[in-house]
């Protein structure tokens, strides 16, 4: 792991959005989802639910699984991080738990997905909503697809069609609701 940790700063909010590790720009940058699947991320949520990227940075919190750059793959693009980077960083995951308790958390990608439900594919857990218990909480999860460019799911068959269910489940939460006021 590389690079000082990236958090989404100082917010105190009922919807966690949990991503895998920053990309080599967010630690520049010192915010999450800074570059180009960023931009992906918020316009999904500005369409979908009305919030602009200012609105969800100010509103929503941004956690991931790792807190630190994994480095690159030796041919190209980010590397996903190793189980023992991911054990390394997980206190930090459960203290946010336990001070925000959400009502509703979005795994962003696989390795998100999978750190809440057993993860068997995308089209399994996209565009559906779970009951999950964390910290002897219940919350729901509505899961996403990464939003980078170098995945085609969320703009091909099934992964569009459910890509939409998942962010209409998400626009039709109860704790969106009050955001789209603030």
């Amino acid at each position: 792991m590389h690079r000082p940790a990236v958090s989404g700063g100082p917010v105190v909010s009922k919807v966690l959005l949990v991503g895998q590790a920053p990309g080599d720009r967010e630690p520049v940058l010192g915010r999450p989802f800074a570059w180009t699947a960023g931009r992906t991320l918020f316009s999904w949520f500005d369409e979908a639910c009305g919030l602009s990227e200012a609105q969800f940075r100010t509103s929503i919190y941004m956690a991931a699984v790792c807190r630190c750059f994994p480095g690159k793959k030796p041919r190209g693009g980010d590397r996903v991080p190793t189980s023992q980077e991911v054990t390394t960083c997980a206190s930090w995951l459960e203290a946010e738990f336990e001070i925000l308790r959400p009502d509703l958390i979005i795994p962003v990608g696989k390795l998100a997905i999978g750190q809440f439900i057993p993860y068997t594919g995308l089209g399994d857990a996209v565009g559906r909503s779970f009951r999950v218990t964390v910290k002897d909480r219940e919350a729901d999860l509505i899961p996403l697809p990464h939003p980078s460019g170098a995945s085609p799911w969320p703009r091909m068959e099934p992964g569009r069609s459910l890509l939409r269910k998942a962010l209409g489940l998400i626009a039709g939460h109860p704790a969106i609701n009050p955001l789209r006021t603030e």
